[in-house]
């Protein structure tokens, strides 16, 4: 080989090295799993606001500042009307309801990263839900990515332009050899990102500032792995004629408990049962802070036994119980009739006619011994729309003693029926309070519900439940079909295990 030139073998094989670290580096690039929480989707969130029942979906914000799409969803019994919607206490846009059930919505504006606040208001009750912009971050891995795709393709070009003027190939190296670790350093941050866990996302796991929605990678933040809060107490008090006001304390302090966070798409899951054996399951709205409203149509004068599923921030589910409930004794506001609930027995099928549907209720094992399979038929087509994330709800109370007193009751659950949302896929369901959520725009704590306007689902529905104690239980088995939410009663005996 001449001593002041590479040979053309050598050069030859130097482009071919050169092509090889090309088309690496404009290879589709592997994106790093340690994306930021703004990469979540759309967040549901159930209100039941006056006399309607309505599902609010909060769409995905794709850029600060930017739209921010409303849609609420009505059902069967919501009267039609306009809403007035706003991001703080002013009021930016409408939303005219129409007499049949279905979504309807509205554009918002918003303009900056950080905790906020949606309201809506019908003119006499106005809905205050807590909500997060996180800005779109980048995650130290994915720095690592970038940075070293762009030295390489620096590099890249430094090596090309040395290689076909150098006299020498040790100087083409040099340049050459950056190229292959700008390209390591890439592969290998996209490579070990999939092993990285997310940051603490605000308004989840941590108390949202506009500093850590905007970035929260920051060193700056609290570095704690506990964010358990203390138990909430609830205390419940008629406030109207219907008007019913629920305030949650924290159970260390004393204040007003304002760190809820959304679960199974709702801040506040409130369970009522009446003195006739009448479920509600409504959704009260936030009017300020630790305190939510709701409206109840009460039929009959008695006790009501209350009970509120709720999460706060950092820590996990809570079933809070009302330790006096609420007796009425005037102003019974007259409802439809309740149909009588079903006697479900193994072995053998209950059937009913709920608001012109057929339903049913199969159960295998109903002893203490193991695990009891509640089957229910909701119609005959696969017709069922999502309701809160999921197909199906079961509500349990009991064992119940003589007039059936659901307040002194020891066991209070609700369950859901879980399994493929994948439309017209069968349903083999499971009892469980946990579904996964991905976080998002959140109203501090977001979760990706199936769509409810999709119906294709059905039209059975499997609950898995292992009753503790023996006895006389009441349940409830709630699905969605043509907007409107069934609640299907039943009686269950529960025999002791041998």
């Amino acid at each position: 080989m001449p001593t002041g030139l590479a040979s053309p073998g050598m050069r030859a094989r130097l482009c071919f090295l050169l092509l090889l670290s090309l088309a690496l580096l404009f290879a589709p690039a592997a994106r790093a799993s340690a994306d930021p929480p703004s990469t979540g989707g759309d967040v549901t969130v159930a209100q039941t606001l006056g006399d309607r029942d309505l599902t609010l979906v909060l769409r995905r914000v794709t850029a600060v500042p930017g739209p921010l799409r409303v849609d609420v969803i009505t059902h069967a019994g919501s009267a039609a009307g306009t809403l007035s919607v706003g991001l703080g206490p002013d009021p930016q846009g409408q939303v005219r309801l129409g007499p049949a059930p279905g979504a309807y919505g509205v554009t918002l504006q918003v303009d900056h990263p950080g905790p906020g606040e949606l309201t809506v208001s019908d003119g006499v009750r106005t809905a205050r839900v807590p909500f997060v912009v996180s800005k779109p971050a980048t995650a130290p891995p994915e720095h690592a990515v970038y940075g070293g795709f762009l030295a390489a393709g620096v590099l890249l070009l430094v090596t090309l332009a040395v290689a076909t003027r150098a006299r020498r190939l040790f100087w083409a190296l040099l340049p050459g050899a950056g190229v292959v670790a700008g390209l390591a350093v890439a592969v290998t941050g996209a490579v070990l990102s999939a092993s990285l866990p997310l940051p603490p996302q605000p308004g989840l796991q941590m108390d949202a500032t506009i500093k850590n929605a905007t970035d929260p990678y920051a060193l700056s933040r609290p570095l704690t792995a506990d964010w358990s809060r203390p138990p909430a107490t609830l205390t419940v008090a008629r406030t109207g004629l219907g008007d019913v006001a629920l305030h949650l304390t924290d159970a260390a302090t004393g204040l007003p408990v304002d760190d809820l966070v959304v679960h199974d798409s709702a801040l506040m899951h409130l369970m009522v049962v009446g003195p006739g054996g009448q479920l509600w399951h409504v959704h009260p709205i936030r009017t300020a802070p630790g305190v939510f409203s709701v409206h109840l149509a009460f039929p009959r004068a008695g006790h009501y036994a209350v009970a509120a599923e709720l999460e706060r921030r950092g820590g996990g589910v809570q079933l809070a119980r009302s330790a006096t409930g609420l007796d009425v004794t005037a102003g019974a506001t007259p409802v439809a009739a309740v149909p009588p609930p079903l006697r479900v027995a193994a072995a053998r099928k209950a059937t009913a006619t709920i608001s012109g549907v057929p339903v049913s209720i199969a159960a295998i094992g109903t002893t203490t011994a193991s695990a009891t399979t509640l089957t229910a038929t909701v119609g005959d087509t696969a017709t069922l729309q999502p309701w809160l994330g999921m197909l199906g709800h079961l509500i349990v109370v009991g064992p119940l003693s003589a007039g059936d007193d659901a307040q002194n009751a020891p066991v209070w659950a609700h369950a859901h029926s879980m399994g493929d949302l994948t439309p017209g896929a069968g349903m083999a369901g499971m009892a469980d309070h946990t579904m996964p959520e991905m976080a998002g725009l959140m109203p501090v704590n977001g979760d990706n519900a199936a769509d409810e306007t999709v119906a294709a689902y059905g039209p059975s529905l499997s609950f898995t439940y292992t009753f503790s104690q023996p006895g006389r239980y009441r349940i409830w088995i709630q699905a969605e079909r043509d907007y409107r939410i069934l609640t299907i009663p039943a009686v269950l005996d529960v025999r002791a295990a041998r």
